[in-house]
């Protein structure tokens, strides 16, 4: 983006636009039926392992950290088939392409993500939300230390920061201060965990669902 913004609404994708708990949900499913429990244990345990070290979900790491453990279980090499193939747009949250459309009439609306550079571009654009933001899509491995690179691709007078995690948003509040609010939709685990709420101060605005925002002042928000 060339020039600079008035207000960019940067959104993060999920359990923000996208219910990402209910992905995690089917693929345990698909992993039980297809594989059996034991495998399916062993999938989430080496996951959790890839996120510490890396500091964001890698599905495909996972796999393939997987597969060194069991290079003679064939069946296992589809499940990065079934991953790459899931129904993304079918878990988007309601009206959540519609709340990022109402923010595109008042300003500049971006996605700010984590995730590696595969699987997450992959769910960005098989959800429909890329076309939708017009190419502004941003995935990071830790968002909340790019800011400086965020304002360099959206220069702004102002920033709306709809976000998840409490952590985030905290961190960015912290960082930009009053040049962002920061809007809370309690979507999702971390939003139900209770020692996380404890834990961080209260966001600037908080919903309940991401579709709650069709009944916000957007204008207000832009113009804060």
């Amino acid at each position: 983006m060339s020039g600079g913004m008035d207000t960019v609404f940067l959104f993060d994708v999920d359990n923000t636009l996208l219910d990402n708990d209910r992905v995690q949900a089917d693929l345990g499913e698909h992993l039980t039926s297809t594989y059996g429990t034991a495998m399916r244990d062993r999938f989430w345990v080496i996951f959790e392992e890839l996120r510490a070290e890396l500091g964001y979900a890698d599905y495909l790491g996972t796999i393939e950290r997987y597969r060194l453990e069991a290079m003679h279980h064939p069946k296992m090499l589809r499940l990065a088939n079934w991953l790459v193939e899931y129904p993304f747009h079918e878990r988007l949250y309601p009206n959540a392409i519609e709340v990022v459309k109402a923010v595109q009439r008042v300003g500049a609306a971006a996605i700010l993500s984590d995730g590696d550079a595969v699987f997450q571009p992959r769910k960005v654009e098989t959800s429909g939300l890329w076309p939708v933001f017009g190419d502004n899509v941003l995935i990071y491995i830790h968002k909340e230390l790019e800011l400086a690179d965020v304002e360099t691709h959206f220069p702004a007078r102002h920033y709306v920061l709809i976000d998840d995690k409490l952590r985030i948003l905290d961190a960015v509040k912290r960082a930009w201060g009053d040049r962002v609010t920061t809007v809370f939709p309690r979507q999702g685990h971390y939003a139900a965990d209770a020692k996380t709420l404890a834990e961080f101060p209260p966001p600037d605005i908080t919903v309940e669902h991401i579709g709650d925002l069709l009944d916000h002042d957007l204008a207000a928000l832009a113009n804060r």
